[in-house]
């Protein structure tokens, strides 16, 4: 059995039940974005509100793998449980609670595509993505099946691994330990458990990245305002629950 995730840096209750899922986030690149507040709120459903730090919101393009994704008690599955996934988010809260809200979750697994979008409403996207890892960075390339859409690039790791400072931009970047969906016409939420990010500064050259353009956002989709990268961490999963309006 692995090391139990610490919950007391979670500024909110989760649940006392187990949690259903557990996994791993690795070999992540962040790219925010400062975005019109007006833009974003056309992708976010009635019932949440948009997360603002110091007045401006923000979106992010987070490439990594997704690894030994599994039922509590069950083991990983060969070709299955670890698979690449590129996602486009932004940042809303509700009755208090800060969480991330997905605009997409492009993945190369059919399974998670079909499952997730069904029984939790994630905007999961299947796409042919791959991300390949040294001591330097990361390369990644994803592309849509359905309609080509793309993100390709490359990240280059600066080092100072540090954690995120209370109140600071990165802290409400990283630390959220919640998602919302919009499910079945109700906005529902899901609570995750991991250890606080241990991050680091990083850089990118991006070639294509029509994977966040598809949005609309009025950004330089090239040319990301804020880059940072971790090697990830450990994540327990809760099932979404409706949120009562």
């Amino acid at each position: 059995m692995g090391k139990k995730i610490t919950r007391n840096h979670v500024p909110f209750t989760l649940p006392t039940r187990p949690h259903a899922l557990v996994q791993e986030w690795r070999n992540l690149t962040f790219m925010h974005w400062e975005v019109d507040i007006e833009l974003i709120s056309k992708h976010v459903p009635k019932g949440l509100e948009i997360d603002l730090f110091e007045g401006k919101a923000y979106v992010g393009t987070i490439p990594f793998v997704m690894r030994n994704v599994r039922p509590r008690l069950l083991p990983a599955v060969p070709g299955i449980s670890t698979f690449p996934e590129f996602n486009v988010r932004t940042y809303v809260k509700k009755d208090g609670i800060p969480g991330v809200l997905f605009l997409t979750l492009d993945a190369q697994s059919r399974i998670t595509c079909w499952h997730a979008n069904r029984s939790y409403g994630l905007p999961y996207q299947y796409a042919k993505c791959e991300l390949k890892s040294n001591t330097q960075g990361y390369d990644w390339r994803s592309e849509r099946k359905s309609n080509g859409v793309r993100l390709e690039g490359y990240c280059k790791l600066l080092g100072g691994k540090r954690q995120a400072e209370l109140d600071s931009l990165e802290y409400f970047l990283f630390e959220r330990d919640s998602l919302y969906t919009y499910h079945k016409g109700k906005v529902h939420r899901a609570f995750t458990l991991h250890e606080p990010w241990v991050f680091e500064d990083a850089e990118v050259d991006i070639t294509c990245n029509t994977l966040t353009a598809h949005y609309n956002l009025g950004i330089d989709v090239l040319k990301p305002e804020f880059v940072h990268a971790s090697h990830g961490v450990k994540v327990n999963t809760w099932p979404i629950e409706e949120v009562l309006q």
